[in-house]
């Protein structure tokens, strides 16, 4: 998408066959540009030229056209967008100057049918104008992430934190087990002396000490080898039991969550389907009553109309067929669908009576989006709680596995201990036999080293254990400071996206307020104290827990203040106030930085001192404003102020 900003920059418009216009070729320059002519002079069709440009899909063909072209050049880019007539509709290809017209439809291009000022003048419930290019979902689902996120750092510094707790005891023990080997070291050296001492004292080369020596080697190994096996049971009992703990747990888990039938998720499936195609139907609907009704107020405006010559030659009429649809003296047109004569005021009414009906159609697609969306989310509620019995069932089905593995092991290992330990015992009793009263006393030497020996394997074992555990925590306490950087940062994330709704409606209102008070002032309208919104938030408010509600203070003649509605305002003061809405709108979601026009028509209802101040006002804010007025409402503008007179 293009950016805006203090072009310098004419924008040139080359326009084919949209709505009334022919062929023409307009230089916009930056600043205020007035499209100034009588009724019927295409000035609507060349803003909804503007607005196709821009990406809008708000613009149509001229009636006796096939295809149409609009050609935008600005800053040295060349933005071209086809219109092709695809039988009751218009396809649109090419390249705009926006990637998605939304927001700028709302409220960059101020029409008399924009909905952002019809919402205001209207006094329907603002916030939601507002809101409505602000993806709700998508921000809540990304708070919900990082909540989740969030949760997980948390768990695992408490982790952390907890071990960090056991640090001190586990450093004694590592202390405590490192003096103990030193001591069995001392003490076996002792004895391993005193060995060589008492083997001095026996005849050399006897070959039972030899075989005593190596039994007792073999003894001292078998020992080492039982113990470990004692170990190694002990650790797959506390694993089992910590797996029949979580199995417990998950099991409880279980039993809190309903099962679905698989009957309900279809019905909701169903639901949702048909709540889909309905609000593709009302989608549709909606755009075909806007599209009659722009090409119905452009027919309206517009003096081309050649496909009517043939019916105004017919009757026999000596004026032309613009003065029979358009005329100074009369009231009444050629209706463009059964080429009758008919009140213009009929056709305004028929108007009005379809804008009715679109806005019915569109209060009941609020209510099918709004069904929609809960369906969605108790359809999201019921997937995520089948998801996670699923997860828990598998995850039960894992634990059985792996406690069924685990006492595979075990039996295997007891099985290797009771051979083990008669391996000890034959051992002790082959030590026996070789004794004698001669090798009593290295025997008994013997027997101790071996002990000592085993106790040193042992203990060494613990250390190990210990250290690598010590090692373990003290890597988790460096790792603890970038998690509470990661934590902190993600805070400051969620802090931002719990704000972001609340900061776009708070800008919002203090927009609508600031800019309101300042137009009342400078337009001086009478016994108008103040137009100002209130946000109000909590129970009852709409969604989103909050709602904008319209204020207008009037005063007495004697000085008194008082409450008015918005529906007794005058003509004049509604639209002015639907202009400040559009404006606040266009300023909160920062469209000055993006879209590099602004748009405004159908001024008529202000008066023209009052439409040159609004003019003037709006022109800071866009760095093109091109406004539509009539000729005598025109010449309170600024002299300076670039004039368009032909299209």
């Amino acid at each position: 998408m293009a950016t805006s900003g203090q072009l310098t920059d004419s924008a040139h418009f080359s326009v084919e066959n949209i709505g009334g216009i022919d062929d023409t070729e307009v230089n916009i320059p930056p600043g205020v540009t007035v499209l100034t002519g009588k009724n019927a002079t295409n000035r609507t069709s060349f803003l909804r030229s503007i607005m196709g440009s821009m990406g809008s899909q708000r613009v149509s063909l001229k009636g006796d056209a096939d295809t149409g072209r609009i050609e935008l050049t600005l800053d040295g880019t060349t933005y071209e967008r086809t219109l092709t007539r695809a039988g009751d509709g218009v396809t649109f290809e090419g390249d705009a100057y926006l990637d998605d017209p939304e927001v700028a439809d709302l409220f960059a291009f101020v029409l008399e049918t924009n909905d952002a000022r019809q919402a205001a003048a209207r006094g329907e419930q603002l916030r939601d104008v507002i809101m409505r290019p602000v993806d709700v979902d998508a921000i809540r689902s990304e708070i919900r992430r990082l909540e989740d996120q969030k949760g997980d750092i948390n768990d695992e510094l408490a982790r952390i934190e907890s071990e960090k707790r056991e640090l001190p005891e586990l450093e004694q023990r590592r202390t405590q087990l490192r003096e103990k080997i030193e001591n069995k070291r001392e003490e076996l050296a002792d004895l391993e002396d005193d060995i060589d001492d008492s083997s001095r004292d026996v005849e050399e080369g006897r070959k039972e000490q030899a075989e005593l020596e190596e039994k007792l080697q073999e003894l001292r190994s078998t020992r080492s080898e039982l113990e470990s096996i004692r170990r190694k049971i002990e650790r797959q009992q506390e694993s089992i039991a910590s797996l029949k703990r979580e199995r417990s747990d998950l099991e409880d888990d279980l039993e809190e969550l309903p099962e679905t039938p698989m009957g309900d998720h279809r019905d909701l499936d169903t639901e949702i389907e048909r709540l889909r195609s309905e609000r593709q139907e009302l989608n549709t609907e909606i755009n075909e009553l806007r599209s009659l009704i722009q090409y119905n107020e452009e027919r309206l405006e517009a003096e081309d109309y050649e496909l009517l010559e043939d019916g105004g030659a017919a009757e026999g009429s000596e004026r032309s067929v613009t003065d029979q649809l358009v005329s100074d003296d009369s009231e009444t047109v050629i209706c463009w669908t059964c080429g009758s004569s008919v009140e213009r005021e009929q056709i305004k009414s028929t108007i009005d009576r379809l804008k009715d009906l679109r806005t019915e159609k569109v209060e009941e697609l609020n209510d099918v989006k709004s069904r929609l969306k809960n369906k969605k989310e108790e359809q999201r509620e019921a997937t995520q709680k089948q998801r996670r019995r699923e997860e828990i069932e598998r995850k039960l089905d894992d634990i059985e596995s792996e406690l069924d593995r685990r006492d595979e092991q075990i039996d295997a290992l007891k099985k290797n201990r009771e051979s083990l330990t008669d391996e000890v015992e034959s051992l002790e009793s082959e030590v026996e036999n070789l004794e004698s009263a001669d090798f009593e006393q290295i025997l008994s030497l013997h027997k101790e080293a071996n002990q000592l020996e085993f106790e040193i394997d042992s203990l060494e074992s613990d250390l190990e254990e210990v250290t690598e555990k010590i090692e373990e925590i003290e890597a988790d306490v460096e790792r603890a400071d970038d998690l509470r950087e990661e934590r902190s940062e993600l805070v400051e994330e969620l802090t931002d996206q719990r704000t972001k709704i609340d900061q776009i409606e708070a800008e919002a209102v203090d927009s609508f307020n600031e800019h309101m008070e300042s137009i009342l002032d400078l337009l001086g309208y009478e016994n108008i104290e103040r137009i100002w919104i209130e946000r109000i938030e909590g129970t009852g408010a709409s969604e989103g827990q909050t709602r904008f509600d319209l204020h207008i203070v009037r005063t007495t003649e004697n000085g008194a203040a008082y409450e008015d509605t918005i529906d007794h305002l005058s003509e004049s003061e509604r639209e002015v106030t639907g202009l400040i809405f559009a404006l606040a709108g266009y300023l909160v979601h920062d469209l000055h930085e993006t879209v590099p026009f602004m748009l405004l028509d159908s001024l008529e209802a202000i008066d023209s001192d009052r439409i040159a101040a609004l003019v003037e006002y709006f022109g800071d804010y866009a760095d093109f404003l091109v406004v539509a007025l009539l000729p005598e409402d025109a010449q309170a503008l600024d002299g300076e102020f670039t004039r368009v007179t032909s299209i």
